[in-house]
C-alpha cells in the first residue's frame, strides 16, 4: 500500500477537525473536533512507522501515548463542560467568556436607558444593604 492513502486521509481528518474547532459554538462538538485532529496525527504516526519499517515501532509507541493523553483530555474537558453547564445552563462557547459568577458579572454594569442621558444605578445584590 502506498503512503499517500493514509496521509491524504489524515489530512482530510485534520482539516475537518480544524473546521470543527473554528466553526462550532458547542463545547462538546469542539472537543470532538480536537479528537478528530488527534486521530489524524495517530494515523500519520502509524503510517510512517509502517512505511519506515522501524524496528522499535516508535510511531506505534507514540500513538499509545497520544491516545492516553487524549483520554485524559476528554475526561477533564467533559468535567469542565459539565461544571460550565451547571453554572450557566448552556454549553455555548460565546456565553462562556466570563469566568466569574454570571449573576455578579451582569449586576455591576450600569446601563443607560434609551432616550435619557442619566445612568441607572445597579441594584444591590440580595443580602447586602444599600449604601
Amino acid at each position: 500500500m502506498h503512503l499517500a492513502y493514509p496521509v491524504v486521509l489524515a489530512a482530510l481528518l485534520f482539516s475537518v477537525g480544524v473546521y470543527g474547532v473554528l466553526a462550532r459554538r458547542n463545547v462538546i462538538l469542539v472537543l470532538m473536533s480536537v479528537e478528530l485532529m488527534l486521530n489524524a496525527v495517530n494515523l500519520n504516526l502509524v503510517a510512517f512507522d509502517a512505511w519506515l519499517r522501524d524496528s522499535l515501532h516508535a510511531g506505534q509507541a507514540l500513538t499509545l501515548f497520544t491516545i492516553t493523553i487524549a483520554a485524559a483530555e476528554i475526561g477533564l474537558g467533559l468535567a469542565i463542560v459539565l461544571l460550565l453547564f451547571r453554572a450557566r445552563g448552556t454549553a455555548d462557547l460565546d456565553r462562556a467568556t466570563a469566568l466569574g459568577d454570571p449573576a455578579e458579572s451582569t449586576a455591576d454594569v450600569d446601563e443607560v436607558p434609551v432616550g435619557t442621558g442619566a445612568p441607572v444605578a445597579a441594584e444591590a445584590p440580595k443580602g447586602r444593604a444599600a449604601a
